[in-house]
């Protein structure tokens, strides 16, 4: 791929991973769309660790923060004093991630193949941007993190799972989810971007060995492009989300998919 065509990679990858508009669906879209060729192993792991990068710059101070807090709370053999909104918050991720482990697992064993169609990109895109507009509309509950129980941090972790299947949009639905269970838009952004990192984590590495299998080299100029514009069209997208959603609602990204899924039914 030339320059410019990693550039366009990764700027959807980058843009769509934390908008909620789904990045797989766009990925695969591209490529029908203008007639390129599947862009290899080695820039799929480069965009994954470019966008992986940018959430982890982005929340460094919370990230530090619950670790920090967490391995305090070990320490102390589980001491209930030492229970942090921060050890919960790790906890709720480390039990959102279960779910998505399992069903891409699975999906990996049975093949991807069979959820790629375009189809199901354009329903996908629909459905979940109806619920995203209705979660966002209708729900006026306003909760803290701290108020989420174990079993609600496992229910937005089915959620993401979900979002294996092209179209959903990982930060979409758990965004979604998030509101529907009281959260403000910008604590469900939050909690959505941190959870992202050990999926986007796991992604990566399962990508990086199906390429080391294959022999495919992945330290040359164009992953190392793919890496560094990913990472910086990802931070821009965190920013520009974290600050939209203080002040705006999510209806254009729900009639941005309703619109792009009614497009692909109508042109595919």
């Amino acid at each position: 791929m030339s320059t410019f065509d990693i550039f366009i990679l990764s700027f959807i990858q980058g843009l769509t991973e934390f908008l909620p508009i789904s990045s797989s669906g766009h990925l695969i879209l591209l490529p029908k769309l203008l007639g390129w060729q599947d862009q290899g192993l080695e820039l799929d792991v480069a965009v994954h660790i470019g966008t992986l990068c940018s959430v982890l710059l982005y929340f460094r101070a919370q990230i530090w923060a619950m670790m920090c807090d967490s391995l305090r709370y070990i320490l102390s053999g589980l001491a209930e004093k030492c229970y942090t909104p921060n050890v919960h918050l790790s906890l709720l991720i480390i039990i959102g991630t279960i779910p998505a482990v399992i069903f891409g697992f699975i999906l990996k064993k049975v093949g991807q193949d069979i959820v790629r169609d375009v189809r199901v990109i354009a329903f996908t895109s629909i459905f979940f941007g109806i619920l995203l507009y209705l979660a966002d509309r209708l729900v006026q509950r306003l909760h803290s993190v701290n108020s989420l129980t174990v079993g609600k941090g496992l229910f937005i972790g089915f959620t993401q799972a979900l979002a294996l299947i092209p179209g959903t949009s990982r930060s979409g639905v758990c965004i979604t989810a998030g509101r529907f269970l009281g959260l403000d838009r910008v604590l469900a952004a939050r909690f959505a971007f941190l959870l992202s990192i050990p999926a986007i984590m796991g992604a990566g590495v399962l990508t990086c060995l199906d390429a080391l299998k294959e022999g495919t080299p992945l330290l040359t100029m164009d992953v190392g492009y793919a890496i560094l514009f990913s990472f910086a069209f990802g931070l821009l997208a965190i920013r520009f989300m974290m600050a939209y959603l203080a002040k705006y609602s999510l209806a254009p990204f729900a009639i941005y998919r309703i619109l792009l899924g009614s497009g692909l039914l109508m042109f595919f």
